[in-house]
């Protein structure tokens, strides 16, 4: 039997369990301000005169205002130089004021008002005849072609180049959030291995990975994949669970939130003994990982550890490229307030790895009709090189190092 895997009641697993949240401080508000003030400086170095925030991830990055989507526009503009203000329904008011950081004016609009026209105002107030507006990646394009109409002299242009450079570089606060969320989600993947046994469905184990999230210190899991046999060969699952038998190949792929920021870790094993081609596979894997997690070096492309991952797979017989059996996607991806941001290690990604910079490394392995074999952990960017957040799975028999 796999190393950690089997041999524990849901009842001792829980109980072993503990919470983990606390000594972690949420972002401090002087940070909120530091990421406008960057932003600010991008956009003067590009002469860029406003920035369009739409309710979602960089509204909260940027101000700290936690705002879902919807058909009514809640936003920040910011400016290049000065305050930032907000545009929002007029009934909302008073829980904007109750949500946010940063106070700021609000530009408010009755129900049967256009925002659009509140937002003309604004950049027509700036001296420049054709002010330059961004805007984010999450703007829809209804809000945009309403933009567009009332503001036929405005240039508007794409944020994400901006927005994703201030948030790719992670601070110490945003590193430390995101290093505990992964240490809680390492915990549970260990606590669920040992609740394994024949018999077991995967919404069984999806149920005790929420409470063991909850354990932990979570609000519980922001997703959870759990597989068992052939369904481990499809990436991201299938429709209809399955029941655990003895000798089946298992994947699980979890992750929760802490103070916003995400985890995301997964873990295969053999419930048993591996076979040998789950054994060369696995290790093929793990040998793919850690050439990922070497060629990460700062200064260099972020396709590179892309690169060397399907090099080693190659050597192993897998692929090429995206053939199957072998790796069908990206190497990895950024990871923070959103669980999948840029930039992303995949071919043709020339952005450079910086300090700060946060990632996932999962070469996965598919063998269609078989199995399918992922190690997912995560690093970022030292002065140095790369660091994992979360020490990698130790072997095929000993994933979780419990003897090591």
């Amino acid at each position: 039997m796999t190393i950690g895997v089997g041999g524990v009641s849901l009842q001792e697993a829980l109980a072993s369990l503990e919470d983990m949240a606390a000594g972690i401080d949420s972002i401090p508000e002087p940070e909120y301000h530091a990421r406008l003030s960057k932003l600010q400086r991008l956009m003067l170095s590009q002469n860029i005169d406003f920035v369009y925030l739409h309710a979602g991830t960089n509204l909260y990055y940027f101000t700290g205002l936690k705002w879902s989507p919807s058909e009514r526009m809640v936003a920040a503009i910011v400016p290049a130089a000065g305050d930032i203000c907000y545009i929002a329904p007029r009934f909302e008011l008073d829980t904007i004021r109750d949500f946010w950081l940063i106070p700021a004016e609000i530009c408010a609009w009755e129900e049967h008002e256009s925002p659009y026209i509140l937002a003309a105002n604004i950049f027509n107030g700036n001296p420049q005849q054709h002010p330059v507006v961004l805007l984010d990646e999450v703007t829809p394009h209804f809000i945009f072609s309403g933009l567009q109409r009332e503001n036929p002299n405005v240039t508007f242009g794409h944020a994400q180049p901006l927005t994703q450079s201030c948030r790719s570089r992670k601070t110490a606060a945003e590193i430390a959030i995101i290093r505990r969320a992964h240490e809680m989600t390492l915990c549970v993947h260990q606590a669920a291995a040992s609740i394994l046994k024949p018999g077991i469905a995967t919404t069984e184990v999806e149920k005790f990975i929420n409470k063991a999230h909850q354990a932990v210190g979570a609000a519980g899991s922001s997703f959870c994949i759990v597989l068992f046999g052939v369904a481990t060969s499809f990436p991201h699952g299938v429709k209809n669970p399955q029941t655990l038998m003895e000798r089946d190949w298992v994947l699980v792929d979890t992750g929760c939130l802490l103070h916003g920021y995400h985890s995301d870790i997964t873990r295969s094993y053999a419930f048993g003994e591996p076979t040998p081609d789950q054994r060369h596979a696995w290790n093929t894997e793990r040998d793919a990982q850690i050439a990922a997690f070497d060629a990460a070096q700062p200064g260099q492309p972020c396709e590179n550890p892309d690169s060397a991952a399907r090099k080693v797979l190659e050597a192993a017989g897998f692929g090429p490229d995206y053939q199957l059996p072998g790796l069908p996607h990206r190497t990895g991806h950024g990871c923070g307030l959103d669980i999948h941001e840029g930039p992303n290690l995949v071919r043709g990604e020339q952005t450079l790895l910086e300090l700060g910079m946060v990632f996932s490394n999962e070469p996965m392995l598919v063998l269609p009709d078989r199995f399918g074999v992922r190690l997912e952990d995560h690093f970022f960017m030292t002065d140095s090189g790369p660091e994992w957040l979360t020490q990698p799975a130790a072997s095929v028999d000993d994933p979780f190092g419990l003897e090591y």
